[in-house]
């Protein structure tokens, strides 16, 4: 029996199961449409914004806030209405004008504009746009005043001549520019960032944990019967390992392929995607290998499997970007394989980098896999012989 016939028979059982092929094929691909969904693309608060009297004033507040842009306006009846939107979440924040908005500023007073929010970033940076446009409406207004005390007249008028003024003078320019490279495109589709975290989680976890057909290999006896055959117990090693293999590179088509045919997702060059692919799916089924290899039933295999697949995924950026990771976490996380194929596919999507450009981490991910399937086939090898 050659190693493919072995290798072939493992992969055929892994997808027959039900199970196996539902966390194989469509649930990486349902996470990553949730992630997409909930995380991905661009965020636009909804603020409402309460006029309790309507005036010259209070409505060109309005426009000052809807031409300011980041954010969507919306009207609320009353007060009443829009802490309700703000408690419940359908509203980032909110603006209450009062009633005497515009007799009070026509009168010399001073009047407060209400701002109503969550303690999240989101409701702190609308915030300080809300808080920009009240002040450039309150300028206008102090200039007025000026007016008024040095030359007499009207607050309509004075507002007005203000303006006209404003208007003939130079404005101040401001250029800004962004140094260094962008973490996430601006181009990043909302699928591409969860995809290749997906990826990285359900290769490994699903090579850690269907090692199991390993162990009912051995329970079964089939390790042995196929010894009293002219097979060599080198050709059932290899064949085992081909399998945990063939398992771990089809799951990872199925999920580059079917995110880029369902959700459009960008694996940058292909040749770098595929080979990072590869030599990942290649470091999983050599770990799948070896916890098959010392694992003393399924249960055991299984604990571990899921203990070390999802801790491995999480310290190596699969549940996280790394680039969200200290300095020192960092240093941790490129202790595990997944760190370096994050690196890799980071530089593919978001920098539009070459399989030249990953050399590096196609070379450790490399080494990851010497090391397992030496470890692993050796593991294998002593259970076969002994007859365990």
């Amino acid at each position: 029996m050659t190693p493919l016939t072995i290798a072939g028979v493992n992969l055929r059982r892994t997808l027959r199961d039900r199970t196996n092929a539902f966390f194989v094929v469509l649930f990486p691909l349902l996470m990553v449409m949730v992630l997409g969904l909930a995380f991905g693309g661009e965020y636009t608060p909804r603020v409402a914004v309460v006029v309790e009297q309507s005036g010259p004033l209070s409505d060109e507040l309005v426009d000052e806030l809807e031409s300011s842009g980041g954010f969507e306006i919306v009207r609320a009846d009353d007060r009443a209405d829009a802490v309700d939107g703000v408690e419940t979440g359908r509203l980032s924040s909110a603006v209450v004008i009062p009633a005497d908005y515009d007799s009070v500023l026509a009168a010399g007073g001073d009047v407060a504009v209400e701002y109503l929010a969550t303690a999240d970033r989101s409701a702190q940076q609308v915030g300080m746009v809300v808080r920009g446009s009240v002040d450039a409406q309150a300028s206008r207004v102090k200039v007025a005043r000026v007016i008024e005390e040095r030359l007499g007249g009207d607050f309509r008028t004075n507002l007005a001549l203000a303006d006209q003024t404003a208007a003939a003078l130079p404005d101040v320019a401001v250029r800004t520019s962004t140094t260094g490279t962008a973490l996430f495109p601006e181009d990043l589709g909302r699928f591409d960032l969860g995809a290749s975290s997906q990826l990285l989680l359900f290769v490994f976890v699903t090579s850690m944990t269907t090692a199991t057909a390993l162990i009912e290999t051995r329970r079964l006896g089939v390790s042995r019967r196929m010894l009293s055959t002219p097979t060599r117990v080198s050709s059932i090693v290899a064949g085992e390992a081909l399998g945990r293999i063939g398992v771990a590179v089809v799951q990872g088509i199925v999920i580059m392929a079917g995110s880029a045919l369902l959700f459009g997702v960008s694996w940058g060059s292909p040749l770098g995607a595929a080979a990072l692919m590869v030599l990942f799916a290649t470091v999983a089924g050599g770990a799948g290998l070896l916890l098959g290899a010392v694992s003393k039933n399924p249960q055991q295999a299984i604990g571990a499997g899921l203990l070390v697949g999802l801790g491995l995924s999480a310290l190596g950026g699969s549940m996280m970007p790394l680039e969200f990771f200290s300095p020192a976490m960092l240093t941790v996380a490129h202790f595990t394989p997944h760190a370096w194929a994050a690196d890799g596919f980071a530089a593919l999507v978001r920098h539009d980098g070459t399989v030249l450009d990953i050399a590096g981490e196609l070379g450790v991910l490399l080494a990851y896999a010497v090391a397992l399937f030496a470890l692993g086939s050796w593991a294998l090898r002593r259970r076969i012989l002994r007859g365990d």
